[in-house]
């Protein structure tokens, strides 16, 4: 877990080195499958390694979590976080809320809640989901990426100011990865803190050169009003 949650290319292969090690020792380890799929995940949402076949190995991983324990929270997010790779939203949704169900406390399937409806569901669930897997877990490893759920439900919201304090409290969190620093420069665009913005572009290229608004929008599944926002608010930085 130490490795998985460094958020670097290097680290997370070490991440599933260990976790198949473990499936190794142990086939019916339940959270270990759901730990593989999530290093598959990230293989796939960083554009580590091929989206499709990551994808696919996310899912593969997940469900084997599922059948050897189909009532672990940490499978059925395991599989919602899959089926939103797909780009099965409702299947993903059901098993995020078939984790909380399970677990009133998983604090990671609440944030899975939230960046889930933060880009094509509801932006409003997405916030209370939000707030409240952080009140579980106010130290999480993943706790940017819970600050950046909300950053973009309030796009979402029109409430682009709210977007740009939100995105710089998930890109202040020193594991914050790439993906986090876009989306500070999108949401600081937005609210017209362009300076701000413009450095955080600077320092997302000196880590991805070419990045761009369509390597964002391809990262997630965004409502087409949304995406439009993003796309104006990258242009006004010059990513667009």
């Amino acid at each position: 877990l130490w490795h998985m949650y460094r958020f670097t290319r290097t680290e997370n292969e070490q991440a599933r080195h260990f976790f198949d090690m473990a499936l190794r020792l142990d086939p019916t380890f339940a959270r270990a499958y759901a730990g593989l799929s999530f290093t598959h995940w990230q293989n796939a949402f960083q554009r580590w390694g091929d989206r499709d076949r990551e994808s696919a190995l996310a899912f593969e991983a997940a469900g084997q979590s599922l059948l050897v324990d189909d009532h672990n929270p940490a499978a059925h997010w395991a599989m919602g976080r899959a089926l939103w790779l797909r780009g099965e939203q409702d299947g993903s949704l059901l098993e995020l809320e078939r984790a909380v169900d399970l677990s009133p406390n998983f604090a990671l399937g609440h944030y899975a809640l939230s960046f889930v409806h933060s880009q094509s569901g509801d932006p409003n669930a997405a916030i209370g989901s939000s707030d409240h897997s952080r009140h579980l877990s106010p130290f999480d490893p993943l706790l940017f990426g819970m600050l950046g759920a909300r950053a973009m439900a309030h796009v979402r919201l029109g409430q682009f100011g709210e977007a740009a304090e939100w995105a710089l409290k998930a890109a202040a969190r020193p594991n914050a990865h790439a993906i986090i620093l876009a989306i500070a420069a999108h949401c600081l665009a937005l609210a017209g803190r362009i300076d701000e913005a413009r450095n955080f572009s600077a320092a997302l290229r000196k880590t991805l050169p070419n990045y761009c608004a369509d390597d964002f929008i391809g990262t997630f599944r965004f409502e087409p009003d949304a995406e439009a926002m993003f796309r104006q608010g990258a242009k006004r930085i010059g990513l667009g």
